[in-house]
Formats: C-alpha cells, sequence, structure tokens
C-alpha cells in the first residue's frame, strides 16, 4: 500500500477509525473511548502515512515500531490495525470479552501489528528506548514511535528514560497532550506543564502542533524524519473525546462505554 498524503482521505478513514474505537468499547461494555477518541488522527497520519509497515509481514525485522505506552486506549490501536488490515473490522466488536485477543491492553503475543504489550503506565518509553538502541546495533534504519498520555508523564520513569533518549541520540517520541487524566485536569493533578520546555531541557528537537490537523501531523513527521542526532518530541494538543459531541472535553469519558443511545449519537457525530 502506498503512503497517502492527501488529506481528504486521511479525514474520512479517521472518521472509520473512531467509529470503530466506539463499536468497540460499546461492544465489550467497558474501555476506554475518551483518550482513544484524541489520538485518532495521530494514528491514522502514522499507518496511513508515516510508518513503514506490512499487514502481510507484521513481524518484519525492518518495520516501523508503535509503542502505545498508554496502553488502556488499546481500542485506538485495535481500530486503526483493523482498519490498515492487519484483522477483520469486525473482530473490534469482541473488545474485552473473555475469549476474545483484543482485551483491555495491547498483547504482542497474540494480535498482529502491535510491537509491544504495554499497560503499566510510564513504561513505554523505555521499551521504546530498547527497540531503537537495537535498530542503531543491527544497522537497521527503522524507526520507533512512542505515544503517552498526560497522567502517565508524571511518572518518573518516563524522565529517566528521557534522559537515554538523548544520551543515546535516539527516534522520535510522540505525546498527546489533552490536558485530561483520570483525575481531572493536568493542573488539579500533578501538572507537567510546560511540557515542551521540559523535554527541550532533556534535550529533545520539540514540535507543537495541533492534534486534530491532519495536514500540521503531516508535516511535523515530515520534519522528524529529517532531525539527526537527537530525539523529536511531537506535542499534539487534542481534545479528550474529539467527535462525539457529549464526550468532548469530559473526564468522566476517560473510561466508560455508552449506552445503546449514547451509541447511536456518537456513531451520528462522528460519520457526519
Amino acid at each position: 500500500m502506498e503512503k497517502i498524503n492527501d488529506v481528504k482521505k486521511l479525514s474520512e478513514i479517521a472518521k472509520d477509525i473512531r467509529k470503530g474505537i466506539i463499536e468497540a468499547v460499546y461492544s465489550g461494555q467497558s474501555g476506554h473511548p475518551g483518550g482513544s477518541l484524541s489520538i485518532a488522527d495521530i494514528m491514522t497520519v502514522l499507518y496511513f502515512y508515516e510508518m513503514n509497515i506490512n499487514p502481510e509481514n507484521p513481524k518484519d525485522e525492518n518495520r516501523d515500531r508503535l509503542v502505545l505506552s498508554k496502553g488502556h486506549c488499546a481500542p485506538a490501536l485495535y481500530s486503526t490495525l483493523a482498519n490498515r488490515g492487519f484483522f477483520e473490522v469486525e473482530e473490534l466488536r469482541t473488545l474485552r470479552n473473555i475469549e476474545s485477543r483484543l482485551q483491555g491492553h495491547p498483547d504482542m503475543n497474540k494480535i498482529p501489528g502491535v510491537d509491544m504489550t504495554t499497560g503499566s503506565l510510564g513504561q513505554g518509553l523505555s521499551a521504546a528506548n530498547g527497540m531503537a538502541i537495537a535498530g542503531k546495533l543491527n544497522n537497521k534504519d527503522y524507526r520507533v514511535y512512542c505515544i503517552m498520555g498526560d497522567g502517565e508523564i508524571e511518572e518518573g520513569q518516563v524522565w529517566e528514560a528521557a534522559m537515554a533518549s538523548n544520551k543515546y541520540k535516539l527516534d522520535n517520541l510522540c505525546v498527546n497532550n489533552n490536558n485530561l487524566q483520570i483525575d481531572g485536569t493536568i493542573e488539579e493533578g500533578m501538572s507537567s506543564y510546560p511540557i515542551d520546555e521540559k523535554f527541550k531541557s532533556f534535550g529533545f528537537q520539540v514540535i507543537n502542533i495541533d492534534g486534530h490537523n491532519i495536514q500540521e501531523i503531516i508535516d511535523a513527521f515530515d520534519v522528524a524524519r529529517n532531525v539527526e542526532g537527537k530525539p523529536v518530541c511531537i506535542i499534539a494538543k487534542t481534545v479528550k473525546g474529539k467527535g462525539v459531541s457529549f464526550m468532548e472535553g469530559k473526564v468522566e469519558w476517560h473510561g466508560k462505554a455508552p449506552n445503546q443511545e449514547q451509541y447511536e449519537q456518537a456513531i451520528k457525530d462522528i460519520m457526519n
């Protein structure tokens, strides 16, 4: 499949990914729709424009890797992988079923296209560092992407890993910033602002973007791909629950499923 750089086409794919997220969480009556919806545009650009991947060969040693460090947003990863052809879209309706491989957090041993088993917050960047170091040691040119959440970057391990990212001059880090975590806003918790200045101080090149503007996301990855000698942090300002009117910016939709009426409204919002 050739890379898609048409913004309109990518926007339509993002709608399908959001639809898949809602279908999955509604079917399982469990999951995390808010943060999943917030990264749908980023996931679309990653998997349909940016990353070197092949659904026919998901374990290709030369493929680009993605670590979804905020593993509870698995519905976004599952919907993206399904729409990219790693498995059937219909399987999304099995989310969190005891017999399903699509559990609440992604499992690299069961799901094609999942590069890292995640769920313990704060550990993803360390895993991404390891993948990137291995690539350098093996003279591979693959790239590694890591998506982290706001609450997650309050974890101390993230900043230890950030020091290593700089020390070893490693690959891309993408931070999704939606200003909401399970306990409320960042300011109500342990504020990590200013995020950009912190990553700059750790030696990253930082790019601030609107995480729902497809063209800005494309441009950011284009810039990041040409940066040499230092890691890159793309800070994507997003809206929790993006695309669903009654979920947008609402912390209560961090981790609950819609009822039938809400499901129908959510699908209508997304596809309009």
